[in-house]
């Protein structure tokens, strides 16, 4: 995986896949990485984003069961931007592999693409005890590291909230076209015209 347009290039070997299923709470795999100290990475591809964009796809990496990396293939962003893109409604498919010790050590040197250990629980699952349980599991040094990147992980939350509009409003102007070509303008225009008591 490497970027395209400037970004760091991220680097993941191929791991063994451990599960491949649907979900629709990614908290259920980050506690399930977090619970087997798994050193290795999840593919996350949000249904949401596979109708809009048709191959969306993010990258969660592990060390112990904490999550290091975040990274969105298709925009080409990581870190707390990466999440905040893949934090819509799911369901999401999720697939979950592991890799040998130290393989993941040159990705992880990548600092643009690093995440707070507990950003991956608040941002994509809203589970703040997911996220205190990953914190405490965490090695000190990324702690210390990851206070910053929980302030860019906030702000890039609340600029989400504008894309999700976005999104919202481009659908909105799709269906008003749709149904001009399908001659639906007079129903939809006697339907907004009743009054509701």
């Amino acid at each position: 995986m490497t970027g395209t347009t400037g970004s760091p290039e991220l680097r993941i070997p191929r791991g063994d896949l451990l599960r491949s299923r649907v979900v629709s709470d990614v908290g259920t795999t980050l506690a399930r990485a977090l619970d087997r100290e798994l050193t290795g990475y999840a593919t996350l591809v949000p249904q949401e984003t596979l109708l809009l964009e048709g191959d969306a796809r993010g990258v969660v990496t592990f060390a112990d069961g904490v999550p290091v990396l975040a990274y969105n293939t298709v925009s080409d962003s990581g870190g707390p931007d990466a999440l905040a893109e893949l934090a819509v409604p799911g369901p999401y498919r999720v697939e979950l592999y592991a890799v040998e010790d130290g393989t993941l050590e040159t990705a992880h040197e990548e600092d643009a693409l690093r995440v707070a250990p507990g950003a991956a629980a608040t941002e994509l699952a809203d589970d703040q005890a997911l996220a205190d349980r990953t914190r405490d599991a965490a090695p000190e040094e990324r702690l210390d590291a990851g206070r910053d990147d929980d302030s860019d992980a906030v702000a890039a939350f609340l600029e989400d909230d504008e894309r999700i509009e976005a999104i919202r409003e481009q659908a909105r102007s799709e269906a008003a076209e749709r149904a001009s070509e399908w001659g639906l303008d007079d129903a939809l225009a006697e339907g907004d015209g009743g009054d509701l008591e």
